[in-house]
């Protein structure tokens, strides 16, 4: 028989990339899907393998959802905490499958990403655990880019400095980026096919424009276009802000490490539209040569690529214009570094929407829909 799957948030940035994403592999042939709304419930849903699905359901609806075998939820933190405590109060005991980050800290819930931590998924589900929670986008990227380098122990620690794209903060995010990009173009375009203007007077139109008050910062509350932000997420101690405490917390918890991994982190929120890049510095627990380090890497799994450290390799195939709605995790610059050689720095990038958000989850409802 097959199985009951609540679906909520599907019209989302992620919950859009999962259905695509499950399109693609054809996953609706092997469940009976129920989609959900929080706010336009009783109208149509998705046109899927030529099926309209009719008369979406109320998200909020506890009786409906607690019918369900699976839900899978891209809706975020504030709806996890309205529903899914709900429902295991009233004894549902099916499989919640959530991208929010609201249970990743509670025990009894698994960051999953199946590549890295499919064993340890498999021996929870026989011990019972019924939560599943997809991963920090940065955090999951980073471990599908160096797991073989975990799955050896041999990583003593990281410095990791992030650079993330806009639509890792959301739908809104990229579209006031787009608008501030749009606004620096329309006050210097005249002035761009212009002679008599110099670059110094074009750049001098771009600042007062991103000082005036009509500048849109809705959202990021500071300009991004023509700028970066070296802060993301809440403050925390010892001067972390969440985003960066996340990596040590999560790459441990998904790891199941006997002995804890130092990951250390400097997030910073860039104007790239899709994808999120890392720069590594890594000390290694035994010295070894670059080319052993490389075979290690691409040896673990089937999305992870070894970029040659070359000017043309890296510019061709190692910047977020290469990879944008790929499952590819290519990582390059790989090298020695003269403090020691035991330590190696590395760069990757990863479509966060992909490998960081909406494939975990994809993957997981698979497993629980073929136990």
């Amino acid at each position: 028989m097959l199985k009951s799957v609540g679906l909520v948030g599907w019209r989302g940035m992620v919950g859009s990339v999962l259905i695509q994403r499950m399109k693609e592999e054809n996953d609706f042939l092997n469940f009976h899907p129920y989609f959900f709304s929080t706010s336009q419930f009783g109208s149509n849903g998705p046109l899927i393998n030529n099926i309209l699905y009719k008369n979406l359901k109320n998200a909020y609806d506890i009786d409906f959802l607690k019918e369900m075998d699976i839900i899978l939820t891209c809706q975020g933190g504030n709806y996890t905490k309205d529903v899914y405590f709900k429902l295991r109060s009233i004894g549902w005991n099916g499989y919640w499958i959530d991208a929010a980050s609201t249970l990743r800290i509670h025990n009894d819930a698994i960051i999953i990403l199946d590549p890295v931590n499919n064993e340890f998924i498999i021996n929870s589900i026989n011990n019972g655990i019924k939560t599943f929670v997809g991963g920090n986008c940065t955090v999951s990227l980073m471990l599908m880019s160096l797991a073989g380098l975990f799955q050896n122990e041999l990583i003593e620690w990281i410095s990791v400095s992030t650079y993330q794209s806009a639509s890792g903060a959301g739908a809104q995010y990229i579209k006031e980026l787009l608008k501030q990009m749009g606004k620096l173009y329309n006050v210097v375009s005249d002035s761009l096919y212009n002679d008599s203007f110099s670059i110094l007077d074009i750049l001098n139109q771009v600042t007062n424009s991103i000082h005036s008050k009509n500048f849109p910062i809705d959202y990021f509350s500071v300009p991004l276009a023509s700028s970066l932000i070296p802060w993301i997420d809440s403050k925390m101690e010892h001067g972390q802000t969440r985003e960066e405490w996340k990596g040590e917390f999560e790459t441990n918890k998904i790891l199941q490490s006997r002995n804890p991994i130092l990951i250390d982190s400097l997030c910073v929120r860039i104007s790239s539209l899709r994808c999120h890049s890392q720069a590594f510095t890594i000390k290694l627990k035994k010295n070894l040569s670059i080319q052993n380090i490389e075979e290690i890497i691409k040896n673990h799994n089937i999305w992870v690529n070894v970029i040659p450290n070359t000017k043309q390799d890296t510019l061709l195939k190692l910047t977020p214009s290469a990879v944008t709605n790929t499952l590819n995790i290519p990582i390059g610059r790989i090298k020695k570094l003269s403090i020691g050689n035991k330590y190696i720095s590395a760069f990757t990038v990863g479509d966060q929407l992909l490998w960081g958000a909406a494939e975990p989850l994809r993957r997981m409802l698979n497993l629980l829909i073929n136990l």
